[in-house]
């Protein structure tokens, strides 16, 4: 990534992330709107992309269970997570995910991943565990944000083994997000958010996180 696209793209997240995290945090109407936005524009997106092939009409079905699930996530507690917190909890997770995934990528280079997505190394894949287990851990120790100190012993494996679960399927979905595209001869799904691309870009691990995190843990 060229240093003026990292530029754009950090300035498009530290713009976005305050309004998201009072959205999550307010939920309403407001958090609902913000999904039926995300939700129509990751439609039109895919229906572009799909191009009317055979994937078209799964994927959009895998979108709407994955929104609806996103929805529930955000009404539904989990250990000493109450709904909005365990929503920004995995969203915090799956950004660091991606985050530690392009630093260690681009730091340590190494072997690709897989030819599905060429630019993913496996120190890549290895970064975007270690990065939100550090960050967590860290949080985890000094009480802060998520965590309520009258549950953190208890808790502490079972949400370690949860970071882990979310990383991994927010790679994996990021990966098969990145096989559609390429099956569509796409770099991006979109352009409407300025150095990450299109909603679906930006949200590809998403999809898969909050679908299998409710159906597994939550329902």
């Amino acid at each position: 990534m060229k240093y003026s696209e990292f530029n754009k793209r950090l300035i498009t997240s530290i713009l976005m992330a305050p309004s998201v995290f009072f959205i999550v945090l307010f939920g309403s109407y407001y958090f609902i709107f913000f999904l039926y936005i995300c939700f129509a524009i990751s439609i039109y997106e895919w229906i572009n992309m799909s191009n009317s092939k055979k994937y078209l009409v799964p994927g959009i079905l895998l979108l709407m269970l994955s929104f609806y699930s996103a929805y529930k996530v955000r009404y539904t507690s989990y250990n000493f997570f109450d709904g909005a917190s365990l929503f920004l909890f995995i969203l915090f997770i799956c950004v660091l995910t991606d985050l530690g995934g392009y630093f260690f990528g681009k730091i340590l280079k190494g072997p690709t991943l897989t030819k599905i997505s060429p630019k993913k190394t496996i120190s890549g894949f290895i970064g975007g565990f270690v990065l939100p287990l550090l960050i967590v851990i860290v949080f985890f120790k000094s009480e802060f944000l998520f965590f309520n100190n009258n549950n953190l012993d208890e808790n502490f494996l079972s949400i370690i083994f949860f970071i882990i679960s979310i990383s991994f399927i927010s790679q994996i979905g990021d990966i098969t997000v990145s096989y559609f595209k390429r099956l569509s001869g796409i770099k991006n799904s979109g352009n409407i958010i300025p150095g990450h691309g299109g909603i679906l870009d930006r949200i590809d691990g998403m999809i898969f996180v909050f679908l299998i995190s409710y159906f597994l843990y939550l329902k």
